[in-house]
This record gives C-alpha cells, sequence and structure tokens, in this order.
C-alpha cells in the first residue's frame, strides 16, 4: 500500500492512549503504510468523519424529501391551464 502522509498541521489535537492500544494502532500504521501513527489517527479519524456526515446528510435529504413529496400529495396545487388542456384532450379521446 502507498505511503499516506498529511498535507498540512494547523492545529494540535492530543489524546491518552493506553500502552495497548498505542502498540496495537503503530501496528496498523506500519502494515498500513502510513508514515507514523499521528497520520494513521487523523486519516482513519478523517475519513470515519466523512463517513459519518454524510450518512445524517443522506437522511436529513431523505427527510426534506419525505416532506415536500407528502405536502405534494395532500396539499395539491390547483391544476394549470396546460394541464387542464391536456386532461380534456385525454377525455375527449376516450369518450
Amino acid at each position: 500500500m502507498a505511503t499516506k502522509e498529511l498535507n498540512t498541521k494547523d492545529a494540535r489535537f492530543d489524546t491518552r492512549l493506553s500502552k495497548e492500544q498505542k502498540v496495537f494502532f503503530e501496528r496498523a500504521a506500519r502494515l498500513g503504510g502510513y508514515r507514523n501513527l499521528t497520520d494513521f489517527v487523523v486519516i482513519a479519524v478523517q475519513e470515519k468523519a466523512k463517513e459519518i456526515i454524510s450518512e445524517r446528510e443522506r437522511i436529513i435529504a431523505s427527510q426534506k424529501d419525505s416532506e415536500i413529496f407528502f405536502n405534494a400529495v395532500l396539499n395539491p396545487k390547483a391544476p394549470n391551464n396546460e394541464l387542464s388542456k391536456a386532461a380534456n384532450e385525454f377525455k375527449a379521446l376516450f369518450s
């Protein structure tokens, strides 16, 4: 796997890990081709954050789509002239 690196260092994030966690994460970082533990943690957290945000935005969009759909079904607008004309033409074909 290609080496993965971070582009910038703009802010600091500190955390405490057990020794076992640190060794485990460092092993995963090495096996994954990451430059160091920091790169591994930041990239893994960023990918997970994107996944969570994307999923949540899909849910919100889906809820909004449902509201729009049901509002249109329950509170339909009056047909415009073109739709009324098309309906009359359709009825004329089958009467």
